[in-house]
């Protein structure tokens, strides 16, 4: 079972459970919005990142450096 799969189950039942319900063209946008931004996050969730150093005093209204 692929990750889609199982968003496609997860998610309805998430809606239904909070009492919210959502038609079909709602749950296609919630699809492909999964579709484009969970690949990212899987990639972000499994890097190694024992070794990288915290940034100190990070100045946020600049990007990063």
């Amino acid at each position: 079972m692929e990750a889609s799969d199982k968003a496609s189950e997860f998610v309805p039942a998430g809606l239904a459970s909070l009492g919210l319900d959502a038609d079909e063209s709602e749950l296609a946008v919630m699809m492909a919005a999964h579709g484009m931004f969970w690949p990212g996050i899987l990639e972000l969730i499994s890097m190694d990142l024992r070794d990288a150093s915290p940034e100190r005093n990070p100045d946020l209204s600049q990007g990063p450096a």
